[in-house]
């Protein structure tokens, strides 16, 4: 058949149609996908204010409601307009938890301009699958169910819980420290259930390393020589000993034997068992450790694999293939791969081996490879996983690796000593993972028991008990899985956040080493309410999750009786603070001995100090009142010029040489001195009539990109001169070598943007003849048009990278769009290939 493909309204998902059969008739198909989460969970109007709402009314007094969770996609319209006049709804989104979730979102969009069902008639059908291949799909097709509304209202419960709870602490500690301390270098002093507990495993085995003292033992060890020219190492029964006198005394006897004597010779055959088959955790873990990815970007990459098609579904707890699992079909597409064929054609021909019996979870099928692929078609980071997911599925139906293990038992005078050596006699599933087989030791001498062997060397070694290391990811995983903090999709996100956070660094061999901050934190914790940390809380609340989910447990009683638990340990918390302050005190100074000054205080007139550390701000020790700076910059002092408002003197934000700046009051980006001012607003966007600094005095035009911005000039930006925007990140170049350049109180007649008087240099200057001053439009004016540059502003923050593209044009006129809209970057469309396989 054929399929005609376009782009939605909202730019980022595409539609594609097609006529095709669906339950026995004939129908007009309309496909199409959504970005994550429709809808995000907020908190409404003043309470998402950090400074009108006591956190503690967090709990339970402030109510929430759904937004929408990437507003620039409007998808709600969007689904919307592609649902209209629809009569069934086929729901193909992610098979967990969370997908489900994300299926009741897509309802509540459009079932209200679908067509109305006749009488009984169904029109929702929830499609389970695993994998993006034509066998599955066509089987979720054929097999088509409903949505769980119970694992959807499990993930309301966990989005709403993690809410209330999270900021709740998070704003209470974060005001309280950033209020007293100034060198915390962390923008947030967050709290998470989930999180905050990831973060006392790591300080716990800090904790251990910290007070751990090495002890002397001594091991006696001795090597015998079964021929001329070769020596054999024993290992000592006793393994160790604490006491030095002990010790030299079993020294002593042994030395007076000569000889060393077999007392027994045993051979076993043993089994190194083929691994289970692969789950997420698992696959994290592997990442982590040999293949050096975090956890977060390992998931990034898997979700990519899946999207595409190479592999199914990555999100799964279970560790065992369905009885009706195609294991021979699934391996055949492996057969041409250069780097296991002759493994694949082996098995295939001499019969697979039936997988070990693993958990099955219930939710999807083990990690396996769904289509052949090359390391030039994956590239990087994509190969690297993808093959390791193929050796680990291959492994899987292969042979277990067989060794023979001989034990020899020497006596040595009293003392008895052992020697053991391994034969591989079938290395099975180890030649398709090659780091699991069996080191290749030296060969034991043929013996039989009464044999006598001169001894080499008798020695006594002293050693010392050593600390263990700190955590590594692949570690950490573990004691997340096993005391159920987090889901195998969100471990992941923990991991990243006390990272990010600033809680712990990754050093090598991927360990995860706590700071001073993350330290501090979780031993205030522990010394106020040790459950705030302990993983036992939050593993009995996602067991109450996981009974909502089953339909066992009632979704309103969950959150309340968890709210109400977590509410009282807050208040609790808030009156005992001064036991984590105690503690902050040690490893951090106070505001007032931190910074260094920079501007006048418009109250005292003292200088205020300012503390680069993040979040960056400016304290006034005298006053005791800290005011807040725009961040990922640099600040420094304009020109001691005081705002006319408040006498505090103004500071220059910048985002570097090839980005935006532009002066601010520290006073009124706290205090907004206007009603048509927000919280947060520099001189650009401040609406004082006469102020040489604001927005009406320096303002040109509006933005030649985005709907509410303003271009104002940058005074401070000559002779590469320029104006930005108050609002996005487009720069205007313009008039370069220019002596000055001022905004005119006249506006253009054509656009009604103000004018600008340009005096240039005499021997600079673009202008015909020997001029040397213009005024006029900046859009508008001919003599002008060569001179102007639209570019976007070099940001500092990740938020921002979306602007750093090289594009540029000239701007010539109110309407005109130079270098063109960014548009939103595409996501990789897997309802296209979805589509595909109906047509």
């Amino acid at each position: 058949g054929n399929m005609s493909s376009r782009k939605g309204l909202n730019g980022a998902c595409s539609v594609h149609e097609y006529t095709g059969s669906f339950i026995g008739q004939t129908a007009h198909f309309k496909m199409t996908s959504v970005c994550g989460h429709v809808m995000t969970l907020d908190f409404i109007g003043k309470y998402n204010s950090w400074d009108k709402v006591d956190p503690a009314e967090l709990f339970s007094k402030a109510p929430t409601e759904k937004k929408e969770a990437n507003p620039k996609l409007t998808m709600v319209k969007f689904l919307q307009v592609e649902g209209r006049g629809c009569d069934c709804i086929v729901l193909w989104l992610d098979c967990d938890k969370e997908g489900e979730n994300i299926c009741f979102e897509v309802l509540d969009a459009v079932l209200p301009v679908m067509n109305k069902p006749r009488g009984t008639e169904r029109t929702i059908y929830r499609a389970k699958f695993s994998s993006i291949t034509d066998t599955d799909i066509c089987n979720a097709m054929n097999h088509l169910g409903e949505p769980n509304r119970n694992e959807a209202l499990s993930v309301d419960a966990r989005q709403e819980l993690d809410l209330r709870i999270g900021c709740a602490f998070t704003r209470f500690q974060t005001k309280y420290f950033q209020g007293k301390y100034g060198n915390l270098d962390s923008s947030l002093i967050s709290f998470g259930p989930c999180q905050t507990p990831t973060l006392g495993f790591c300080v716990e085995r800090h904790d251990k390393i910290q007070s751990f003292k090495p002890e002397t033992y001594w091991v006696l060890q001795a090597k015998v020589n079964p021929e001329k020219e070769s020596s054999l190492t024993l290992d000592w029964d006793r393994v160790r000993v604490f006491d030095r006198e002990v010790a030299q005394m079993f020294l002593n006897i042994t030395k007076m034997a000569k000889e060393a004597k077999v007392e027994s010779v045993s051979k076993k055959e043993k089994v190194k068992q083929r691994p289970l088959a692969l789950n997420t955790v698992e696959m994290l873990r592997v990442a982590s450790a040999a293949l050096g990815m975090g956890p977060q970007h390992a998931m990034q990459i898997a979700e990519r694999l899946y999207t595409q098609g190479y592999i199914s579904y990555p999100r799964t707890e279970t560790t065992h293939y369905p009885e009706n699992f195609d294991l021979k079909g699934c391996l055949r597409q492996q057969a041409n791969n250069p780097y296991w064929a002759e493994t694949v054609k082996s098995l295939l021909s001499e019969g697979i081996n039936r997988p070990r019996k693993g958990h099955d979870a219930g939710d999807h099928p083990p990690i396996t490879p769904m289509r052949a692929a090359t390391e030039a078609e994956l590239g990087g980071d994509g190969w690297r996983l993808y093959e390791y997911i193929t050796r680990h599925f291959i492994a899987t139906v292969s042979a277990d690796c067989k060794y023979l293990q001989t034990t020899i038992a020497f006596s040595i005078g009293p003392e008895r000593f052992t020697c053991v050596g391994k034969v591989v006699t079938s290395p099975g599933f180890t030649e398709i993972m090659p780091w699991h087989s069996i080191p290749l030791e030296e060969s034991l001498p043929h013996c039989e028991k009464e044999d006598l062997f001169p001894i080499g060397e008798i020695k006594l070694l002293e050693k010392q008990t050593s600390p263990p290391d700190y955590l590594t990811e692949a570690e950490l995983i573990t004691l997340m899985e096993k005391h159920g903090i987090g889901t195998d999709a969100s471990i992941p996100v923990h991991i990243n956040n006390i990272c990010q956070r600033n809680y712990v660094t990754v050093e090598s061999g991927r360990r995860l080493k706590p700071t001073n901050l993350g330290i501090v934190l979780v031993h205030g914790y522990y010394k106020i309410d040790a459950e705030l940390v302990l993983p036992t809380i939050r593993s009995a609340v996602e067991k109450q999750l996981n009974l909502i989910a089953l339909g066992k447990a009632n979704y309103h009683q969950v959150l309340e009786h968890t709210l109400d638990i977590f509410k009282r340990k807050f208040h609790y918390f808030v009156d005992s603070i001064a036991g984590m302050d105690e503690l902050m005190e040690v490893s951090f100074s106070p505001l007032a001995a931190t910074g260094k000054p920079l501007s006048r205080c418009g109250k005292c007139h003292r200088f205020m100090k300012y503390i680069q550390a993040k979040p960056s701000r400016l304290h006034c020790s005298h006053c005791d009142d800290t005011y807040s700076l725009p961040q990922n910059g640099t600040i420094k002092l304009y020109k001691e010029l005081r705002c006319p408002l408040d006498d505090f003197e103004l500071v220059l934000w910048s985002s570097g040489s090839r980005g935006k700046s532009y002066p601010l009051c520290p006073y009124c980006y706290n205090h907004p001195p206007f009603r048509d001012m927000k919280k947060g607003m520099g001189c650009n966007e401040c609406t004082h009539p006469t102020c040489q600094h604001s927005l009406s005095m320096l303002g040109i035009g509006q933005c030649v990109e985005c709907e509410n911005g303003v271009l104002v000039l940058d005074p401070t930006s000559g002779p590469k001169w320029k104006m930005a925007c108050n609002k996005c990140n487009v720069i205007v170049h313009f008039f370069e070598n220019a002596h000055k350049v001022r905004v005119s109180p006249e506006t253009c007649d054509l656009c009604e943007a103000a004018l600008v008087d340009v005096d240039f240099n005499k021997a600079k200057s673009p202008l015909p003849g020997d001029e040397t001053q213009h005024s006029g439009c900046v859009f508008c004016d001919p003599v002008f048009q060569d001179l102007v540059e639209l570019k976007h502003a070099a940001m500092r923050h990740p938020m921002h990278r979306g602007g750093q593209g090289k594009r540029q044009g000239r701007g010539r006129g109110k309407g005109r769009r130079p270098g063109g809209r960014l548009n939103p970057k595409k996501p990789k469309d897997k309802m296209a290939a979805l589509a595909a396989y109906f047509v």
